[in-house]
């Protein structure tokens, strides 16, 4: 892969969950098991990623109380996070062709993630992508408001020195996120590997592609179109 750099963008923001890392299909399977057993839900897999991916944690919550007509119960985010963390510390892999596609870029980037500092840790650290980052992860829990809302994404760009959001690139894999990136008035790329391109576009992506290490060539395409 050959190195590349744009002048259209000032700085790239990853999502970390099913951008960076493989986590999306571990972790929801996980759920799923969580709730059948805890909740009486019985979801699969596509009606996982289509009702709760790209949500925090509150958000999940609040989405289980609409799906049973009640408060989940005691003791379940606790018995979600704990096995969820325990399968990603075990199993989780990168996405594949990130780690090439970091080892070309040579403007600055980040992570944006609504998962938590202690998730990107045992994440990023397991599939040794820790590396790249050195230190620039910023987590849903330092700002007010989770996706859709902007917050983390301002938050992120200032605190990597970017004081205008149009010099942004965010690279996001689920519609809650792009849309977020959206509202923050940010160049959006919805990455498709697993969440159907349609509804990325839909929430507002500029254009969606299927094949981590296909990024470079969609960003050169994109800023000479």
């Amino acid at each position: 892969m050959t190195v590349w750099r744009s002048d259209s963008f000032d700085l790239i923001i990853f999502d970390c969950d099913g951008v960076l890392v493989d986590s999306e299909r571990i972790a929801n399977r996980v759920f799923a098991r969580v709730l059948e057993q805890d909740c009486g839900l019985n979801l699969s897999l596509e009606q996982m990623f289509d009702n709760f991916v790209g949500h925090s944690q509150a958000q999940c919550l609040a989405i289980i109380e609409e799906m049973t007509g009640a408060p989940p119960p005691p003791g379940l985010s606790e018995r979600y996070r704990n096995e969820i963390n325990r399968e990603l510390a075990e199993s989780v892999v990168a996405v594949d062709g990130i780690e090439a596609v970091l080892e070309a870029i040579e403007i600055p980037y980040c992570v944006a993630s609504g998962g938590s500092h202690e998730k990107m840790q045992t994440t990023l650290g397991k599939t040794g992508l820790a590396k790249f980052f050195d230190g620039n992860l910023f987590s849903v829990s330092e700002v007010a408001r989770a996706k859709p809302f902007p917050d983390i994404y301002l938050h992120a760009a200032r605190s990597m020195g970017v004081d205008n959001p149009g010099k942004c690139l965010v690279i996001e894999d689920s519609p809650v996120g792009v849309s977020g990136a959206v509202a923050a008035q940010m160049t959006v790329f919805g990455f498709s590997e697993l969440m159907k391109a349609e509804k990325l576009l839909a929430a507002g992506a500029d254009i969606t592609f299927d094949k981590m290490h296909d990024l470079p060539d969609e960003i050169l395409r994109y800023v000479m179109s």
